[in-house]
């Protein structure tokens, strides 16, 4: 098997058609190592922009490319991606990038310039900053931890490397991968890239806001009393704010009035559905019917 650490820089761009920002790919760098952790071959490419002509201060600053290199070196997103597909071979590859962040944005654009979220010649993948966060002692999984600070603590030399290049950045990845390379443990990192693990990725859960959507109904959602363990019964029509169904009802048990939330989410695999009942005080409760 060989290892295809891959790197992505990009530039913060308005698309119009989405009417909303979004990560254009302007360069992709890439090393293949073998079974051994030799490097056997790179890949580096410039991309022409489409959505902005313009490249934003912060890329500026962080890749030192200009416009007149991308304009002299870039190709096209199709090509790019044609030449980086044969690259990569039809073997048996795993690809890692240092966090999800750049396959999100590689499906991303490839859904916006290649009309699909589908990266084809992507079939196995692993997170190489979440792999090296494992061997990192106190390491905290929800405060990700940086390509430049994990080469400081595996004590690897970065003197001489330009951060936020695609190819050096990849590199660097690979040095670290390399540190603490363990086949059995990697494969508890490894994940089969269908066409639904690329749909997962992208996918942007949301608050139901309709009465009647897919599965959710709003009027047969149950809510049950807190106190005695009835079901609440509602005497106020649902209002929609704050992405939540707000309303009153009386259990039907035990007569106690309480103030009724429902949350419905669509998330990738299914409706996620909560609710909440809070006793109205005294004073209130009088005047709901």
């Amino acid at each position: 098997m060989n290892f295809i650490i891959f790197d992505l820089e990009w530039n913060n761009a308005y698309n119009y058609k989405l009417k909303r920002g979004m990560n254009e790919i302007i360069e992709i760098g890439a090393v293949k190592l073998d079974e051994n952790l030799k490097v056997i071959d790179t890949f580096k490419q410039l991309i022409k922009p489409k959505l902005s002509k313009k490249l934003g201060s912060r890329f500026k600053n962080l890749t030192h490319i200009t416009i007149d290199e991308i304009n002299q070196s870039g190709i096209s997103f199709e090509n790019a991606f044609d030449n980086f597909s044969k690259w990569c071979g039809k073997g048996d590859n795993l690809f890692l990038s240092w966090s999800t962040s750049d396959l999100y944005t590689l499906v991303a654009n490839f859904k916006e310039f290649e009309n699909t979220v589908y990266v084809d010649f992507i079939s196995k993948y692993a997170d190489a900053q979440k792999y090296c966060m494992h061997f990192i002692e106190n390491a905290d999984s929800s405060n990700q931890i940086s390509l430049s600070n994990c080469a400081e603590i595996f004590e690897i030399d970065t003197d001489c490397i330009n951060f936020h290049r695609a190819l050096e950045d990849c590199m660097i990845t690979a040095y670290c991968f390399e540190k603490v390379y363990d086949a059995d443990i990697l494969q508890n990192f490894i994940h089969t890239c269908d066409i639904s693990f690329f749909e997962r990725l992208i996918f942007k859960p949301f608050y139901i806001k309709e009465a009647q959507y897919s599965t959710f109904n709003l009027d047969e959602t149950k809510i049950i009393c807190p106190v005695c363990k009835g079901e609440i019964k509602p005497v106020k029509k649902y209002e929609f704010t704050n992405n939540t169904f707000r309303g009153a009802g009386i259990c039907d048990k035990c007569g106690k009035k309480f103030w009724t939330y429902i949350r419905a989410k669509q998330t990738y695999d299914d409706i996620v559905v909560s609710t909440r009942a809070v006793q109205i005080n005294k004073k209130r409760a009088k005047h709901l019917v």
